[in-house]
């Protein structure tokens, strides 16, 4: 029960906020890219992560962590985490969901795909910048 209560405090709400005003913005730039650019998968759901990922690192480095280092091992810890997540997300997310869905169109099966990743993404990332990129010292 203490391990739940760690884990589901306040800053898991304010990172559940910030996620919330993150997810919006990077799901418009990567749908955006995908669907209107004309981008691939991988371009696309980059994009989300680029940008997106630029946003996170400051509302959740000041906002919900409130991490003070103002070291270049914190920016290379977050920068770490994010492309593990990432990769892993989007890399299971892409042949599970095309599996899933091999009967439908590439395009229905990599926006379902960019879906599932982004929610193993915000799985993956809460505990990787929570207990690794702003853990406190």
């Amino acid at each position: 029960m203490d391990l739940l209560r760690k884990i589901f405090d306040k800053t898991f709400w304010k990172f559940i906020m910030v996620g919330v005003i993150n997810t919006l913005f990077g799901t418009a730039v990567m749908f955006a890219c995908y669907n209107l650019l004309h981008f691939s998968y991988w371009v696309s759901s980059a994009a989300n992560y680029i940008f997106g990922s630029i946003l996170s690192y400051f509302l959740n480095k000041h906002f919900t962590f409130q991490n003070k280092s103002r070291s270049w091992k914190t920016v290379l810890k977050f920068v770490v985490n994010i492309s593990v997540c990432y990769l892993i997300a989007y890399g299971v997310a892409k042949p599970a969901v095309s599996a899933l869905l091999s009967d439908a169109s590439v395009t229905i099966q990599e926006n379902g795909a960019m879906l599932v990743g982004m929610c193993l993404f915000v799985v993956l990332n809460y505990f990787g910048q929570r207990f690794f990129a702003f853990k406190k010292e």
